[in-house]
């Protein structure tokens, strides 16, 4: 997979930090979402939906490594 070069000026004019993972993570539902790669998608969806991808692959992956504690 490339990786995209507009989703992370997005991500720098926005002022979000991300990791190099949840980076794919945005290209790959941006792509999902729009049926194109996500450089080309990325001109189909708005800052308020960029934001609402941006915070849902947060929460995914914030959910797939907190665990519980087992006592």
């Amino acid at each position: 997979m490339r990786m995209s070069i507009k989703v992370r000026e997005w991500l720098r004019r926005l002022g979000i930090e991300t990791s190099h993972e949840e980076r794919e993570e945005i290209d790959r539902e941006i792509e999902r979402r729009t049926g194109r790669y996500c450089d080309d998608g990325i001109a189909l969806i708005s800052e308020a939906e960029f934001l609402a991808i941006v915070n849902s692959v947060r929460r995914r992956r914030r959910k797939a490594t907190v665990e519980p504690l087992v006592a």
